[in-house]
């Protein structure tokens, strides 16, 4: 496994510039949130700005994924908007293009993954037509990536039309299993969300993980906490992803405490470092 950290939970200085710093602490993989000002995908300078990542990645030695939840890259005022569920056929596609464009910069960057979400069921249409919007719209994802040969790390996300391990079994079995279409396990949403005991569910669907979010959380509250202030039990949820053979990411992602990210990130990593070699 390799340590990460999230760009959305790096404050005060630009992402890129945050690469030496997290390399000394002992991390090796960034998930990259595209956002207006971080390789926007309709940025005029994308090439060059992917150029030089791809090379700062390198000469750090870090992994990356790609991560798709900016709150306002495609609506300045409503937040996470538009989604593949969105009642509007043109919104959804503009999220799809959206999508698709976060896969050809993982191609860049050479990105284990692209993670992506459902979105929010906002208007009063029945769960079957839901159903319909998502599988229609991720069809077109899914298949430019098989086309680019890019991993796509699905989130169950609360309040999210797919918020559960459950939901996203349901999703791949109404897909018709793609070979693209994995799983982002975002470990405090699972504790969010109940799904205990977290050691047999994330057991359960190890073979589809392609990407871990870290945070603390409480029970059944949607409130990222830095690491050993809520109820996981850190050592055995990292050790059954090693006993399982997962060898990818676990991203810090803590977007509350991006004011003090070094700091976060160095309290982080002395707790994880052992965990993650050991």
């Amino acid at each position: 496994m390799r340590l990460g950290y999230s760009t959305n939970s790096i404050g005060d200085i630009p992402p890129l510039a945050s690469l030496p710093l997290l390399a000394d602490l002992g991390y090796s993989s960034l998930a990259i949130t595209l956002d207006h000002t971080l390789l926007n995908p309709f940025s005029a300078g994308l090439a060059a700005e992917c150029a030089r990542w791809r090379e700062q990645l390198k000469r750090h030695g870090m992994a990356c994924v790609i991560e798709t939840g900016a709150r306002h890259l495609l609506d300045t005022q409503r937040k996470h908007e538009p989604t593949l569920v969105s009642a509007d056929p043109d919104q959804r596609l503009r999220r799809v293009e959206f999508l698709q464009r976060a896969i050809d910069i993982a191609v860049e960057l050479r990105a284990d993954c692209v993670s992506l979400w459902a979105g929010i069921g906002r208007d009063a249409a029945g769960e079957e037509t839901f159903w319909h919007r998502l599988k229609e719209s991720l069809a077109a994802v899914v298949a430019h990536a098989s086309a680019r040969g890019v991993v796509l790390g699905f989130e169950p996300e609360p309040g999210m039309f797919i918020d559960t391990l459950a939901r996203h079994g349901e999703l791949v079995e109404r897909m018709g299993r793609p070979a693209p279409l994995q799983l982002t396990v975002d470990i405090g949403h699972l504790e969010c969300m109940g799904e205990w005991p977290l050691t047999e569910r994330i057991r359960d669907v190890l073979p589809q993980i392609c990407n871990v979010h870290l945070e603390d959380m409480r029970a059944c509250r949607h409130e990222h906490l830095p690491l050993g202030r809520g109820d996981i039990d850190l050592r055995a949820v990292l050790g059954v992803l090693q006993a399982g053979g997962y060898a990818g990411g676990i991203h810090i992602e803590l977007p509350r405490q991006a004011h003090a990210w070094l700091d976060t990130a160095r309290q982080s990593a002395e707790k994880l470092l052992p965990l993650v070699r050991g």
